[in-house]
Parts: C-alpha cells; sequence; structure tokens
C-alpha cells in the first residue's frame, strides 16, 4: 500500500515575505488504495468505535494529522 502522505518542495521566491516552508504534506484517504471491497472486511467492534473513528472499516480510518510533524487525532 502507498503511504497516504505526500510531500513536496515548493518553489521558495528570493522576495517572499514571510519564513518559507521547504517542505509542504498532504494527506490522501485509504479509500483510495482499496479499488475494490474485499468480502468479510473486518469491522470495528462497537458501533461507538465506528462513530468516533467516521468509518465502519478500520482499514479505511486516516488520522489525517501528518505523523512526521506530529498532531494528535479526534479519535
Amino acid at each position: 500500500m502507498s503511504s497516504q502522505y505526500k510531500y513536496w518542495k515548493p518553489f521558495v521566491g528570493p522576495f517572499d515575505p514571510c519564513k518559507p516552508i521547504r517542505v509542504k504534506s498532504y494527506a490522501t484517504p485509504p479509500q483510495l488504495y482499496i479499488t475494490f471491497q474485499p468480502v468479510g472486511l473486518q469491522q470495528f467492534e462497537t458501533p461507538h468505535q465506528a462513530l468516533m473513528h467516521g468509518t465502519l472499516w478500520p482499514q479505511l480510518y486516516s488520522p489525517y494529522p501528518d505523523p512526521i510533524k506530529g498532531g494528535t487525532s479526534s479519535a
């Protein structure tokens, strides 16, 4: 499976007024890497867990904050 975090190096101009951000990132959702839903895909144990994660299937959950940069997930 591909990484769900993508990185790129934007152009930094010599006259940019702000401190440059050398590497930027964005998250892609896990469902982009699953071409079909397999039979018997594991589900969360309780409805509460599924609601807290925003999906019924653990394989489709993504915390979204970049783990390299840190940040906390709401789940």
